[in-house]
């Protein structure tokens, strides 16, 4: 399907090559090419209303945003995701499980509450019957084949331990309001009808995957947790974090353990169409070892940094925007950490049409020959930087409303 005339004329001044890029910027033939193959692509939904109707070019968004019948087809996100995290299927075969209660027993939890859905054994698509503030007394530890799902309600998951994903898989967390996380445990915790156990102390994070594979994380609101926004260790991989809204914290996003687990190796995780807003200071991620595909994320402060990394971490950055704070001492996007130059320019950090502004840079390192690396962090096609602001306009959790577009 080609482009409308009307469509190319508003596309082509926001391709105008009036900023500065890390490399040299796609032919515009190129790129048009690639939003119309995007476009043929697209759902039934968004062609019937049409592009600049409904549709902004977001693939994840497009393929249920337009959609009216979502609280209907609800299980269908589902079918959505992109990127590393893209097989996640949570409770997509499950029954749907609506939480009444906004009470919490770690131990003993009482049907309706979260606790109780979260930890059954069955496939589950958990949404609320209401708006909800939900303060837990221990970590939210997942079960496999679950989706939280706080489309249509107002849902904060904070004030106290928040959401673990622990050596569990298939694990969707949607449309949640993720704040002032805290630190649990010392404590037994169910983690399945069947079984408790005694939890040592936790981070503080507001979700915590640990050991998880298949996860995908989108369209939350995250801030102002006692250690990572989200982070990703021990073995994690297959993972998306896609469309959140991530403000006012320090260490936003580590993703891998230490430097000498290297178990890590093998971690793969898409960060894509994410805004990382105000009050952050660093860790937009932290990786180690693994292959980490950041592509078409908006980023408008920073203190320190905004991407960093130790122990060899392939990173493919692509069509991000990166806005450096005013202090002339701090407009790096990059860090490489614990290890002298010598040592990390060999580590393979590659920026591809990222637009850089107010003197933003990146520092590339690796050799040129590093294609196969590179694949590996490779999860789907970046959009032009010029676009990030549509792509990213909707990140965090969204309004959604009965019988509308959401």
């Amino acid at each position: 399907m080609a482009l409308p005339l009307y469509y190319l004329l508003f596309l082509l001044p926001l391709l105008a090559p009036t900023c500065t890029f890390s490399s040299p910027y796609p032919d515009p033939e190129l790129i048009v090419q690639e939003v119309n193959e995007k476009i043929a692509n697209a759902t039934i939904a968004r062609r019937k209303l049409g592009f600049l109707s409904c549709g902004t070019g977001n693939p994840i968004d497009d393929c249920w945003r337009c959609d009216p019948k979502w609280e209907s087809n609800r299980q269908r996100l589902a079918d959505c995701a992109i990127g590393f995290g893209k097989q996640a299927i949570g409770g997509r075969d499950g029954k749907i499980y609506v939480v009444t209660d906004t009470g919490d027993d770690p131990v003993n939890p009482k049907p309706g509450t979260l606790r109780y859905g979260a930890i059954q054994d069955e496939p589950l698509w958990i949404i609320f019957a209401r708006d909800m503030v939900i303060k837990l007394k221990e970590e939210l530890i997942m079960n496999s084949f679950k989706t939280i799902d706080g489309r249509g309600a107002s849902v904060h998951i904070a004030g106290g331990p928040c959401i673990t994903i622990q050596y569990v898989t298939n694990i969707i967390i949607h449309g949640l309001n993720i704040h002032d996380c805290q630190q649990g445990g010392n404590a037994n915790v169910r983690d399945s009808p069947e079984h408790y156990g005694w939890r040592t102390l936790s981070d503080g994070d507001g979700v915590s995957i640990f050991g998880g594979s298949h996860v995908w994380v989108d369209h939350c609101s995250l801030s102002n947790c006692r250690d990572g926004l989200v982070d990703a260790i021990h073995g994690s991989t297959a993972i998306t974090i896609s469309n959140n809204y991530m403000t006012h914290h320090n260490k936003v996003m580590l993703l891998g353990h230490s430097d000498t687990f290297i178990k890590d190796k093998s971690m793969q995780v898409t960060i894509a169409f994410n805004h990382f807003g105000e009050g952050l200071i660093q860790r937009m991620p932290r990786c180690r070892h693994g292959y980490f595909h950041v592509v078409n994320n908006d980023y408008t402060h920073w203190e320190m940094y905004a991407i960093g990394g130790s122990a060899d971490p392939t990173i493919n950055s692509q069509g991000n925007r990166f806005l450096a704070p005013n202090d002339r001492f701090n407009k790096e996007v990059t860090k490489h950490e614990d290890a002298p130059q010598s040592e990390w320019k060999s580590w393979n950090w590659r920026s591809e049409g990222d637009l850089m502004l107010n003197g933003a840079f990146f520092t590339m390192s690796g050799s040129a020959g590093a294609s196969s690396s590179y694949a590996k962090a490779s999860s789907l096609s970046a959009r032009p930087s010029s676009l990030v602001g549509s792509l990213t306009g909707g990140a965090g959790a969204l309004t959604c409303k009965k019988g509308k577009s959401c």
